[in-house]
Order: structure tokens, then sequence, then C-alpha cells
């Protein structure tokens, strides 16, 4: 079989100035893509901005042979995700892929976190996402092709103590993409989720001596199959790390039904809560409707 390439393709990579982001970047250019590196240059925490991070990675894409250029905006308002993609345009004329990956941490237990930190997880994470992808979406409805990403988390979809910002941001992306995937559909435009174990810069502290199990690098060829032409997967999840790769789905089961005609009570809950309860003969539904 050829090799996958993007030849004549635009992605948009936000928070590509480092870690799971430039790789995506450095692959997807090395293949052929033309790529718009968006990087903020803040801390890990969102505070502060710099263009280093962002040119550095230009820099390498074009040393290798590859076509590239940089964005500095935050993905945080709408203004922000419009520049970025206008970005692409004034570039290369288009939008065919967006990653969404540009990310921050402030953690912190649930009693203690201030509103602040809440609000600036889901500014990045959730927010930042849909500002970024809207507009690139109205382009690729009207190119008839496009390809998305979403960065969710383990801590989403499962939890993890000390991170309700960052577990709420990461399960809204995975509604957000389940949206984008069925608006998209009759476009040729595929949405995907991704939930990486890498070692970055927000995980490497707790990552210790095992970190390099967990390089970028294993990441990037699944987000790179999801966003190539060949990929017909759409409205999945993915999780991602230290070379394993496996689905995530949401189910339903049958359950239990009450009578036709009857209001059941708290009591008929409770004596049928292990039928409520059982996955067995699940379906993974398609859309609310279905479900």
């Amino acid at each position: 079989m050829s090799d996958i390439r993007y030849d004549d393709r635009v992605a948009v990579i936000t928070g590509a100035g480092g870690g799971l982001g430039r790789s995506y970047a450095l692959y997807l250019a090395a293949r052929g893509a033309k790529v718009v590196v968006n990087d903020l240059g803040g801390s890990t925490d969102g505070e502060g901005n710099d263009t280093k991070a962002a040119d550095t990675v230009v820099d390498e894409i074009k040393a290798a042979g590859g076509e590239a250029v940089a964005n500095y905006d935050s993905v945080s308002t709408p203004e922000g995700g419009e520049n970025i993609v206008k970005t692409a345009v004034d570039a290369f004329g288009k939008v065919d892929i967006v990653i969404n990956n540009a990310g921050i941490l402030r953690d912190s237990s649930m009693v203690k976190m201030p509103s602040a930190n809440f609000d600036a997880l889901i500014d990045v994470h959730l927010k930042g996402a849909f500002y970024v992808t809207q507009p690139a979406f109205r382009l690729m409805k009207e190119n008839g092709y496009g390809r998305v990403i979403y960065t969710a988390s383990g801590a989403g979809v499962f939890g993890n103590f000390g991170q309700a910002n960052y577990a709420a941001a990461k399960m809204g992306l995975v509604g957000l993409s389940s949206v984008t995937a069925i608006e998209g559909a009759k476009y040729n435009i595929k949405s995907n989720v991704v939930t990486p174990i890498a070692r970055t810069r927000l995980t490497e502290d707790v990552m210790g001596a095992t970190g390099d199990m967990f390089a970028p690098e294993f990441i990037a060829p699944m987000v790179a199959y999801l966003v190539s032409e060949e990929c017909d997967y759409s409205h999945e999840i993915f999780n991602v790390g230290a070379g394993r790769y496996s689905r995530i789905f949401v189910g339903s089961a049958p359950g239990w039904n009450a009578a036709q005609g009857s209001t059941p009570s708290v009591e008929d809950i409770r004596d049928n809560r292990e039928a409520i309860f059982s996955t067995e003969g699940f379906k993974i539904p398609a859309n609310a409707a279905e479900a």
C-alpha cells in the first residue's frame, strides 16, 4: 500500500510550540502538509506570552524542507480563533485539518478551586476549541472536506482527583466533537477525539522516571491517521499512549422498562437496580435520538 501523505492539505494545530502539538506539526509537515503552528507561548497555567515557541517549530519545519507559518493568538477568544484560521487562509488559501491541542493546567481539589481557575480551563480547552473550529468548519463545508481532532483526556472521560476544571472542559470536548461529526457528515468532515497519555510540559512533573515511555511521538501516528484522507472514522474516541491504541465508547444498555401505563415508584427503581445497572446487550447510539 502507498504511504499516507498530506500534499496540498492545510493543517491548523493549536498549542503546537511544544509537546504533542509540535510532534503533530513535524509529522504532518514531513508528509507534505502546510502547517499553521499556533502557540501563545504562555506558561503552563496560561500566563504570559512569547513568540519563540511557535517560531522555533516553524524554523524546524522549514529547515526540513516543509512549509509552515506561525500564529501567536490565544484560542480563548472568538477573535483569537478567527485570526488563527485567517492566518491559514492568508498563507495557504484554505483549512483542511484542525487539531485542537492547546491547553493549560490549574489543578486543585474541588473545595479549594477558585472560580477563576475553573473559568480559565473552560475558556482555553473547551471554548478555545470551539472558537477555532467554528470558522474552520465554515470553510470545510464550502470545500466539502475536513478533518477535526479534539484533545480530551482520561481525566475528562473517567475523572481524576484535583482536576474538576480540567475534567469538565475535556469531557465537554467529547460532546463538541460528537456534534461536529454529526453536522459535518454530509460534507465529508470527520471529527474524532483523542485522550493522549504523553510526556509534555504539563505532565512531566508527575511522570518522573516513566516519562520516556510516554513520548509524544507515540501519539502522532494515530492523530495523523485520523486527519488523513484515508480515515473513515468519525464520532469516535481513542485512548493513546506508550504505543497502545484503543477505542473508548459510550454505550447504552437495555436496562429495565416499567410496565406500560404505570408510573414507577422509588421502590421499583431499587428492586430493579441490577437490570438498570447491567451492561449486557449494550449498543452504541449514533446520536441523542437513537439513544
